[in-house]
């Protein structure tokens, strides 16, 4: 049975709160830049020329939006990344598999404390490899290292 480590649910709750709180500041800068009156006199001048804090809140919403938009594709495009230990092989966003027998050492000093352990293997050229895995990116990651470290012991 493979075990499989899902891609993070701090991660993704993180890109949402970045998405909500650039859309929430984005539509307050399109409340003050456009429909809040005592806002609007008191940064425009007796020309009704606009101040650099009326035109940061009338051009900044579309940015905003912006952002929130390509937080939300990049989201879209990592959230079925996942670390799987299958039988004679870790897999990597169904990418980069790595072969048990090719693992050389595993670095796990800082699991406990930082949450992240470092893989040292030999990539398919021979040479050494260091691949930092980190409990941020991936739950599920302590049955993962425990599996690791029977198969190569």
């Amino acid at each position: 049975m493979a075990l499989v480590a899902p891609f993070s649910k701090y991660t993704r709750k993180s890109f949402l709160i970045w998405i909500a709180l650039c859309v929430g500041f984005g539509a307050y800068c399109v409340y003050d830049g456009y429909f809040n009156q005592t806002f609007i006199d008191k940064h425009t001048d007796a020309d009704g020329n606009p101040d650099s804090t009326m035109v940061f809140n009338q051009k900044a919403p579309a940015v905003l939006i912006g952002i929130s938009v390509l937080l939300g594709g990049y989201l879209l495009i990592i959230r079925n990344r996942k670390i799987t230990a299958e039988e004679n092989a870790l897999v990597i966003n169904g990418k980069l598999s790595i072969p048990y027998d090719s693992i050389e050492k595993i670095d796990k000093t800082h699991f406990d404390s930082k949450g992240h352990f470092t893989l040292t293997y030999k990539n398919s050229s021979g040479k050494e490899t260091d691949l930092k895995i980190s409990d941020k990116k991936y739950d599920n990651l302590k049955a993962i290292l425990d599996h690791l470290v029977a198969k190569i012991s």
